[in-house]
């Protein structure tokens, strides 16, 4: 029977414990209404973003989201998807918390013809996929690691602030920083560590590597923005010299550092769009519709010349940006560039 009819199941899910519905409630569990399982890794700045345009896509194409959040937590996400499944959604998108994670749930998805598609950060069990959307994190880092070169030219110490190791964006976003590093000898890197995407962690670790390596540190990269604000605050506590600090993701207190200068630069990853758009591709997988099995998300360049677009799509503007998301998440697909936003 398809999973489609089975509301009874659908109704029950929504009072699960540790299931929490973005849109579950009366009314909302019609016959014809698409059910989507989701899972993230936990609500960053960035997934926060991703949620509400998941919701804005949803509202207008009417599907169901079954939100979840593992809280940073490997065992805890496993769970998520497990009980997903038992659920009969008709579809899950998963941003994993590690890459090599989830094996033996999507092995069991799969057995149950439930489509799964990774966004922002994939899954090595790539063969129980049914698509990806992710984001060129190598570009990304070769980009940030660039602006930085730049504006050393291309001399100096600096120290690196990666995400949780092991998960793809900080393996690939790690990857692109040392492709440009080799093009430059000039630029020592005294320290790199995790700070899990995380602000607070971040300044702890900063403050560390300032009183280790005193006023020997030139720049700072970190592997996104939440970590980057984090750098510019241990920096501004510290009482030491500004020094430049690059991140990526362009959320936004990382585009008003741009704005300000505490950032020398940043690379918009639009939560709003990329997860909407993981979300656009589970549906047309469940219409049976062609999709790409691996989409890109290229991400722009943030400079001061461009970041007062960004800020108006992201921050002031967001409303009418999440009126007219549906539509440019449908065209974006079907052009294929996917960091459009006009």
């Amino acid at each position: 029977m398809n999973r489609r009819t089975l509301r009874l199941a659908g109704t029950a899910a929504c009072a699960m414990a540790l299931v929490t519905t973005a849109a579950c409630g009366a009314g909302d569990t019609g016959a014809d209404k698409l059910r989507i399982g989701v899972t993230v890794y936990d609500m960053s700045s960035f997934i926060t973003q991703g949620k509400e345009g998941m919701q804005a896509y949803a509202k207008a194409h009417n599907i169901e989201l079954v939100w979840n959040s593992a809280g940073g937590d490997v065992s805890t996400q496993a769970t998520q998807v497990e009980q997903l499944v038992n659920s009969g959604v008709d579809a899950l998108v998963i941003v994993p918390v590690e890459a090599n994670s989830l094996a033996p749930q999507l092995a069991e998805a799969k057995a149950k013809n439930i489509p799964v598609v990774a966004v922002n950060t994939t899954l090595t069990s790539s063969s129980a996929l049914a698509a990806t959307v992710l984001p060129d994190d190598v570009a990304a880092g070769e980009q940030e690691m660039q602006m930085m070169a730049d504006k050393l030219g291309g001399k100096g110490n600096i120290a690196i602030l990666q995400g949780p190791l092991g998960s793809s964006p900080e393996l690939d976003r790690s990857r692109g920083i040392n492709n440009v590093l080799k093009k430059y000898p000039g630029i020592k890197v005294l320290a790199k560590d995790t700070a899990n995407w995380n602000r607070d962690q971040a300044v702890d670790k900063v403050k560390n590597w300032m009183s280790s390596f005193g006023g020997k540190l030139n720049g700072l990269v970190s592997e996104n923005d939440d970590m980057s604000l984090g750098a510019v605050q241990a920096l501004k506590e510290g009482g030491g010299k500004k020094i430049p600090v690059v991140g990526i993701d362009g959320i936004e207190d990382g585009l008003r550092a741009v704005q300000s200068g505490d950032f020398i630069g940043s690379s918009l990853q639009h939560g709003r769009v990329e997860l909407a758009e993981g979300l656009a591709v589970a549906q047309r997988i469940t219409e049976k519709k062609t999709v790409r099995t691996h989409y890109s998300y290229i991400m722009p360049p943030i400079t001061q010349s461009n970041v007062a677009t960004y800020l108006d799509h992201v921050v002031t503007g967001k409303d009418a940006f999440l009126k007219r998301l549906p539509a440019l998440v449908d065209a974006n697909l079907q052009s294929g560039s996917l960091a459009n936003e006009k």
